[in-house]
């Protein structure tokens, strides 16, 4: 008999079927209820005696309760690299195993945030917008340009890392502040997010979420930042402050802010719509086909082993890590 799966978040028809091939499947997505969670509640009210496995993301999570409500569960997977509302601390308490998909949309990710930094600085959006109403270059001030300039990377993970390769092949120098130290890259070690801010031109976050990075990005970082400077997150909302990123646009403290995630998703930012200056995208930095695909394999990899008796791949409650979102 198949092991029972709930299943709490999106997966196209052509991945429902490749996971039912090695589970019987609850599939409730979670997604856009907010603290309503009623698709995942009324599986696990119904079933929560005979799941097994959940499957969900960093967004919708696993709370304390829903894991004591399933006194069979034996393992939780996230679909993407962020799980901040897995409950790691109950499910630790009971052994089951929680893991992320790590590796399966590094790339799909930093190549959205140098798309989104790109736009804000050369400012895309309003020029391309421009063109449309009969905009011509000798109409607005120059945009600056991208190379050889300064980029701090809040969180040298997995994606960081990734990020900064790419910006290398832009000629800029790279700095970062993260909770491990990477000297062997070679790049510009700061012992805080408001001494980066002070130094880079563009500052990328790509750091966990969480409570311990919550409003990292606020008004005194964004004033290290400067004028010139353009923020840029890729990792979740809670990590920038929306009301000091309005703020600062609005009082031209700084260029520009591209924002792939940003609190209260996916109600959009009120505070942001105003400004051209704001490019805005919904949270799709690590969707693309390729990563999808990618992110259910490592489920079923991951699940496979455990099943086995083997070690799992991508395990993040061995131990508190600190990680890329």
């Amino acid at each position: 008999m198949k092991p029972l799966l709930l299943v709490l978040v999106f997966l196209s028809e052509e991945h429902r079927t490749l996971v039912s091939e090695n589970f019987e499947m609850l599939y409730a997505p979670n997604e856009n209820l907010g603290a309503n969670r009623s698709n995942g509640a009324a599986q696990i009210a119904a079933h929560g005696s005979d799941i097994r496995v959940v499957l969900t993301n960093g967004t919708n999570g696993l709370y304390a309760h829903e894991i004591e409500a399933m006194p069979k569960l034996e393992l939780v997977c996230t679909v993407g690299v962020g799980h901040e509302n897995v409950d790691l601390k109950a499910a630790g308490a009971r052994g089951i195993p929680v893991c992320n998909a790590a590796g399966t949309n590094d790339e799909a990710v930093a190549d959205h945030a140098m798309t989104i930094l790109l736009a804000a600085i050369r400012r895309l959006p309003f020029l391309n917008d421009g063109v449309r109403h009969g905009l011509w270059r000798d109409d607005i001030p120059r945009p600056p340009h991208v190379s050889g300039r300064k980029m701090g990377i809040f969180g040298l993970g997995a994606i960081g890392r990734k990020i900064a390769k790419r910006a290398m092949a832009f000629d800029m120098q790279i700095g970062y502040h993260s909770r491990t130290r990477r000297d062997e890259t070679g790049y510009l070690w700061f012992g805080d997010i408001l001494k980066l801010a002070s130094w880079c031109d563009f500052l990328v976050i790509a750091a966990p979420g969480g409570t311990e990075t919550y409003h990292a990005v606020n008004k005194p970082v964004l004033e290290a930042l400067g004028p010139q400077g353009v923020v840029v997150n890729i990792a979740r909302g809670t990590l920038v402050d929306t009301r000091a990123v309005a703020d600062a646009l609005r009082d031209k403290r700084i260029w520009a802010a591209a924002l792939d995630v940003y609190e209260n998703e996916p109600t959009p930012p009120a505070s942001l719509l105003e400004f051209e200056n704001a490019i805005l995208t919904p949270h799709v930095g690590g969707i693309s086909p390729q990563a999808i695909h990618a992110s259910v394999l490592r489920f079923l990899e991951n699940a496979e082993r455990h099943f086995a008796g083997q070690p799992l791949l991508t395990q993040v409650n061995k131990a508190q890590q600190w990680s890329i979102v």
